[in-house]
């Protein structure tokens, strides 16, 4: 009987695509990990934060980043996200370790995909299919928030003046991609 051997791999591992001045690529070893603020412990879970990464959670739909890489974003009041690279399947507990359990933690790097586009006209291309306003004014620089793409539920982060962090679910992967790369083909 032959023996097989399953191997974890993200979704769209491996894309880098160019389509003129736009970059699509799938970052590598990336990890995401959940921290839900214990309700009656926020405060101790808030200063086991900073201690843990040197900068406060920030406000709900803002990022932060540490010293060491690690992203912060905030989606609720008592809901957020570290995401950072780390190539092993143990994120949950380099989180939890740091955190010295003031805080809940589930890894969540199997539920997202990621997507990262960048370029000079890549916010044009995620506005046919984002219903939030991208432009400057309206999501700066820093800010995480969710919102629908192709009726696919999606987190957008602007991470730098034409560089957008995308995230949906894992199971919805190829879809997802598909409506990223249409959109982008249609104003390159």
């Amino acid at each position: 009987m032959p023996e097989f051997t399953l191997t974890a791999e993200p979704p769209l591992m491996g894309l880098n695509e160019t389509f003129g001045d736009m970059v699509l690529r799938a970052p590598a070893d990336m990890a995401i990990v959940s921290i839900a603020l214990p309700l009656g412990g926020e405060e101790a879970a808030l200063k086991a934060i900073k201690a843990a990464y040197g900068v406060a959670m920030p406000e709900v739909g803002q990022m932060a980043t540490s010293k060491g890489g690690e992203t912060l974003m905030r989606m609720s009041m008592d809901q957020g996200f570290v995401v950072f690279t780390h190539p092993t399947p143990d994120a949950n507990a380099i989180v939890n370790a740091k955190l010295k359990g003031k805080a809940y933690t589930t890894d969540q790097t199997d539920v997202w995909c990621a997507l990262e586009l960048s370029g000079a006209t890549s916010r044009d291309a995620l506005e046919r299919i984002c219903p939030l306003d991208l432009h400057d004014a309206g999501f700066a620089v820093g800010e995480a928030k969710r919102t629908m793409m192709e009726h696919l539920g999606t987190i957008i982060a602007r991470t730098d003046t034409d560089t957008w962090l995308l995230m949906s679910g894992s199971s919805s992967a190829g879809s997802f991609l598909h409506a990223i790369e249409t959109s982008i083909k249609n104003v390159s």
